[in-house]
C-alpha cells in the first residue's frame, strides 16, 4: 500500500508522479523492504531534481513525500515506512480511530539521510487509512483540527469502505473541492488463518526431496486442492533442490493458499539470489528456474534478515 504526493503542480508533477509511479511499482516486485524501497525513490527524486536544474528553459527543483506499508497475512503485521508523509489512521475493531506513530523521515529528494521502519501487529478487522495533506488541511482549518475531523468520520464507520471513503470526503471537504490534490486510501486487514498455511524444514539431502513431494501432494488432498498437485510437486522439487545444491542450511518450504492463490515459498540462509537463464543444449542445469517461470502466474526472490526466499505463485482458477 502506497501514498505519495509530488511538491508543485501542472505538466512536470504530473510527469515526474508517473515516473515515480512506475518506479514503486518496479521496486515493490523486488519485495524491497520499506525503508529500502524510500531509499531508492530519494535516489531517483534527487536525479530527477538534478536533471530538472540543467533545464535552463524551465529550472526548478523536484521533491516528495511518500508513505509505503507491507502487510503479511500470516503474521499479521504491518512495516511501514514514510518520507516526510502524514501518518496513517487506524481503527482497531470495536475501537476509536488513532494516529499510527511512525519515524517521521525526511521528505524524497534530499539525498543521503536515512529512513526507518516499524513494525505494527495489527487484529484482524483493522482499518487503515493512507491520505494526502491536502485531505487534512485548508485555508480555514489547522492540521490537527483536519486529523481529528478524520477520526472522527473513521470511527463511525458502518463496515463498508466505500461508504466510509464517502464519508470521510464529505465530512472534511464538504463543498467537493480542496485548495491541494486529494488521494484517500482505506484497506481492512485480513489474515491467514494457521489452517491454510504449512510449513515444512528441510534437510539437506538431495535423496529426501521425493518425500517432500509427497508430503506436499497429501496436504493439497487436505485442503481439497488435488488439481494443483502436478503443478506444485514440479515447483516444491525445482525450487527444493536448487536450496539443497546451491542455498545454505536451514532450508524451509512453506505454501500459503486462499480461494485463488497458492503460493510457494523456499528459504535458506544464502544471500546469492538466483538468475533466470537458458541453458544450452548441452547443459546439465539451468533449466529449473525457467520451467518454474513457465508453469507459474509469477516468481520472484526477496531478501530477508537471515538470508533470501523463492517464491512461486499459482493461479488455482485455471487449475480447475
Amino acid at each position: 500500500m502506497v501514498v505519495g504526493d509530488i511538491v508543485g503542480h501542472g505538466i512536470r508533477a504530473s510527469a515526474t508522479m508517473g515516473r515515480m509511479r512506475t518506479a514503486v511499482r518496479t521496486l515493490a516486485d523486488i519485495d524491497l523492504a520499506p525503508d529500502e524501497l524510500l531509499t531508492h525513490l530519494d535516489d531517483l527524486v534527487v536525479r530527477l531534481s538534478e536533471e530538472t536544474s540543467a533545464d535552463v528553459s524551465d529550472p526548478g527543483e523536484v521533491g516528495a513525500t511518500c508513505l509505503y506499508a507491507v502487510y503479511d497475512p500470516v503474521s499479521r503485521c504491518c512495516t511501514f515506512a514514510r518520507a516526510g508523509h502524514p501518518s496513517p489512521v487506524m481503527v482497531l475493531p470495536g475501537g476509536a480511530a488513532q494516529e499510527v506513530e511512525l519515524p517521521a523521515g525526511p521528505p524524497l529528494g534530499l539525498g543521503g539521510l536515512p529512513f526507518e521502519a516499524a513494525e505494527l501487529y495489527l487484529p484482524e478487522g483493522t482499518v487503515l487509512s493512507f491520505f494526502t495533506n491536502g485531505l487534512i488541511e485548508s485555508h480555514d482549518r489547522d492540521v490537527e483540527a483536519g486529523q481529528g475531523l478524520l477520526c472522527e468520520a473513521l470511527s463511525a464507520s458502518t463496515g463498508s469502505l466505500d461508504e466510509t471513503c464517502d464519508r470521510i470526503l464529505h465530512t472534511l471537504l464538504p463543498t467537493g473541492s480542496a485548495c491541494d490534490d486529494v488521494a484517500l486510501l482505506l484497506a481492512r486487514t485480513h489474515g491467514l488463518p494457521e489452517s491454510q498455511v504449512s510449513t515444512w524444514d528441510i534437510p539437506v539431502d538431495p535423496a529426501l526431496v521425493a518425500p517432500i513431494r509427497k508430503q506436499v501432494t497429501d496436504q493439497l488432498g487436505i485442503w481439497g486442492l488435488p488439481e494443483a498437485s502436478f503443478t506444485t510437486e514440479l515447483v516444491v522439487s525445482e525450487l527444493v533442490t536448487n536450496a539443497i545444491r546451491y542455498g545454505s542450511h536451514p532450508i524451509r518450504l512453506r505454501l500459503i493458499h486462499d480461494e485463488s492463490t497458492l503460493i510457494c515459498e523456499v528459504s535458506d540462509a544464502s544471500h546469492t539470489a538466483p538468475h533466470l537463464r537458458r541453458a544450452k543444449m548441452w547443459d546439465e542445469g539451468g533449466r529449473g528456474l525457467l520451467l518454474v517461470a513457465q508453469v507459474t502466474q509469477r516468481w520472484g526472490s526477496r531478501h530477508t534478515a537471515e538470508g533470501k526466499t523463492i517464491w512461486a505463485e499459482l493461479n488455482l482458477l485455471a487449475q480447475e
